[in-house]
């Protein structure tokens, strides 16, 4: 029998690699707002995760300023209002806490992979964004996905192991002058490829992973190493 993993985030450009992949030695079940599933409402968590067990989590949900502010310009750091500050902490670490919870309130001898990113360690340059904002939201809430990784890996366990995965930037269609920048800084050279994250996570949602567990696995071509 397939070991069952649930992923959130599902349809993202990350989800969908991950999904697709995944399904070739797992019974995924996917998770996703576009899929009609809504985690940062409370009622719905508790309910859904009630009724889905799963061996395995995988959280990829996030809120991410893909996409630029009006007219194509980012906000800069004094621009940025409080509310969707507040936004960003209250889906990538409040709602992220809740899904945790209700994950292991009803799954025994488990495990949960969170996402943060290399932003949650280290600070975007401004440079790759035109001198605009990566939006602090986002880099405050994801170094806040590490500790609380490394909080619920300490109080689940021995029961459900816990560990977060740093990915580096994905590639997604950038433009050719953020291309040009990233490249520049990062050592191997290139973006990431979504399927470069597969390996790491058919380690954490397995058996050889059996002693492994509050641990953050950054993958980053070499980035926070510059």
């Amino acid at each position: 029998m397939k070991p069952k993993v649930i992923v959130t985030g599902a349809t993202g450009v990350i989800g969908k690699v991950v999904v697709k992949k995944l399904a070739e030695n797992y019974e995924v079940i996917s998770v996703a707002r576009s899929l009609g599933n809504d985690l940062s409402d409370e009622n719905f968590v508790k309910d859904w995760f009630s009724t889905h067990n799963a061996d395995y989590l995988i959280n990829l949900f996030a809120m991410n300023d893909h996409i630029s502010g009006e007219n194509g310009k980012r906000e800069t750091l004094f621009d940025i209002s409080l509310d969707t500050f507040r936004n960003y902490m209250e889906v990538n670490l409040t709602s992220l806490f809740s899904v945790c919870r209700e994950f292991a309130r009803n799954n025994n001898n488990s495990g949960i992979v969170n996402f943060s990113s290399i932003y949650g360690i280290v600070s975007p340059q401004p440079k790759m964004y035109d001198g605009g904002e990566k939006h602090i939201g986002y880099s405050v809430s994801k170094a806040g996905v590490i500790q609380l990784s490394k909080h619920l890996a300490v109080h689940l366990a021995p029961d459900i192991r816990v560990n977060c995965v740093v990915p580096g930037g994905v590639y997604d269609s950038q433009g050719g002058t953020f291309l040009k920048n990233y490249k520049d800084h990062v050592p191997i050279g290139r973006m990431m490829k979504a399927e470069e994250l597969i390996g790491i996570l058919e380690y954490l949602c397995s058996d050889k992973s059996s002693y492994t567990s509050g641990s953050t696995f950054v993958i980053d071509g070499g980035w926070i190493a510059v």
